[in-house]
Protein backbone atom coordinates (compact mmCIF):
# COMPACT_ATOMS: atom_id res chain seq x y z
CA UNK A 1 0.00 0.00 0.00
CA UNK A 2 1.26 3.16 -0.95
CA UNK A 3 1.97 6.46 1.52
CA UNK A 4 -1.09 8.87 -0.26
CA UNK A 5 -3.44 5.78 0.24
CA UNK A 6 -2.58 5.63 4.07
CA UNK A 7 -2.54 8.98 4.82
CA UNK A 8 -6.19 9.07 3.25
CA UNK A 9 -7.16 5.88 4.96
CA UNK A 10 -5.91 7.73 8.16
CA UNK A 11 -7.68 10.67 7.80
CA UNK A 12 -10.97 9.21 7.00
CA UNK A 13 -10.37 6.98 10.17
CA UNK A 14 -9.69 9.79 12.04
CA UNK A 15 -12.99 11.29 10.88
CA UNK A 16 -14.77 8.06 11.67
CA UNK A 17 -13.29 8.17 15.23
CA UNK A 18 -14.30 11.75 15.65
CA UNK A 19 -17.60 11.35 14.22
CA UNK A 20 -18.91 8.12 16.82
CA UNK A 21 -17.53 9.67 19.60
CA UNK A 22 -20.09 12.51 19.41
CA UNK A 23 -22.56 9.80 17.94
CA UNK A 24 -21.71 7.82 21.74
CA UNK A 25 -21.87 11.01 23.81
CA UNK A 26 -26.11 11.41 22.53
CA UNK A 27 -26.25 8.14 22.70
CA UNK A 28 -25.05 7.58 26.61
CA UNK A 29 -27.79 10.77 27.23
CA UNK A 30 -30.49 8.62 25.61
CA UNK A 31 -29.66 6.13 27.63
CA UNK A 32 -30.11 7.00 31.16
CA UNK A 33 -33.06 5.68 33.47
CA UNK A 34 -36.28 6.18 32.78
CA UNK A 35 -37.75 7.53 36.24
CA UNK A 36 -40.50 5.89 37.34
CA UNK A 37 -42.22 8.84 38.77
CA UNK A 38 -42.39 10.74 35.41
CA UNK A 39 -45.02 11.89 34.43
CA UNK A 40 -46.09 10.02 31.51
CA UNK A 41 -48.84 7.37 30.94
CA UNK A 42 -47.96 3.52 30.99
CA UNK A 43 -47.78 3.04 27.45
CA UNK A 44 -45.74 6.05 26.98
CA UNK A 45 -43.47 4.98 29.88
CA UNK A 46 -43.16 1.41 28.31
CA UNK A 47 -42.40 3.24 24.76
CA UNK A 48 -39.17 4.98 26.42
CA UNK A 49 -38.38 1.91 27.99
CA UNK A 50 -37.93 0.26 24.67
CA UNK A 51 -36.40 3.14 22.98
CA UNK A 52 -33.51 3.03 25.50
CA UNK A 53 -33.04 -0.43 25.48
CA UNK A 54 -32.45 0.25 21.62
CA UNK A 55 -30.26 2.99 21.88
CA UNK A 56 -28.73 1.10 24.34
CA UNK A 57 -27.80 -1.33 21.49
CA UNK A 58 -27.09 1.16 19.34
CA UNK A 59 -24.53 2.36 22.20
CA UNK A 60 -22.59 -0.98 22.13
CA UNK A 61 -22.30 -1.27 18.46
CA UNK A 62 -20.90 1.94 18.19
CA UNK A 63 -18.42 1.36 21.12
CA UNK A 64 -16.81 -1.95 19.59
CA UNK A 65 -17.09 0.14 16.39
CA UNK A 66 -14.69 3.04 17.95
CA UNK A 67 -12.60 0.35 19.45
CA UNK A 68 -11.60 -1.13 16.54
CA UNK A 69 -11.39 1.65 14.23
CA UNK A 70 -8.59 3.23 17.34
CA UNK A 71 -6.99 -0.33 17.04
CA UNK A 72 -6.79 -0.09 13.26
CA UNK A 73 -5.61 3.43 13.41
CA UNK A 74 -2.30 2.04 15.46
CA UNK A 75 -1.72 -0.52 13.35
CA UNK A 76 -1.82 1.80 9.86
CA UNK A 77 1.92 1.19 9.90
CA UNK A 78 2.63 -2.16 10.44
CA UNK A 79 3.68 -4.13 6.89
CA UNK A 80 0.71 -5.76 7.14
CA UNK A 81 -2.19 -3.07 7.17
CA UNK A 82 -4.90 -3.86 4.06
CA UNK A 83 -3.57 -7.53 3.81
CA UNK A 84 -6.82 -10.53 4.80
CA UNK A 85 -5.25 -11.84 8.13
CA UNK A 86 -6.87 -14.97 6.61
CA UNK A 87 -5.76 -15.87 3.06
CA UNK A 88 -2.99 -13.22 2.96
CA UNK A 89 -4.31 -11.23 -0.12
CA UNK A 90 -4.52 -7.57 -0.33
CA UNK A 91 -8.00 -6.12 0.96
CA UNK A 92 -9.21 -4.45 -1.66
CA UNK A 93 -8.92 -0.34 -1.48
CA UNK A 94 -12.70 0.62 -1.63
CA UNK A 95 -13.02 -2.13 1.02
CA UNK A 96 -10.70 -0.41 3.33
CA UNK A 97 -12.43 2.83 3.05
CA UNK A 98 -15.91 2.00 3.26
CA UNK A 99 -14.44 -0.29 6.59
CA UNK A 100 -10.99 0.51 7.50
CA UNK A 101 -11.51 -1.82 10.39
CA UNK A 102 -11.95 -4.86 8.11
CA UNK A 103 -9.10 -7.69 8.90
CA UNK A 104 -10.37 -9.73 6.45
CA UNK A 105 -11.01 -9.65 2.63
CA UNK A 106 -14.91 -9.84 1.20
CA UNK A 107 -14.28 -13.72 0.33
CA UNK A 108 -13.07 -14.59 3.39
CA UNK A 109 -15.21 -12.21 5.40
CA UNK A 110 -18.23 -14.34 3.56
CA UNK A 111 -16.91 -17.43 4.70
Amino acid sequence: MIQDEKLTIETQIKEKIEKLEAEIITLKDLTQPISPDCAIGRVSRMDAINNKSVNEAALRKKQVQLSALKETLKNIDNPDFGKCIKCGSTIPLGRIMIMPESKKCVRCASR
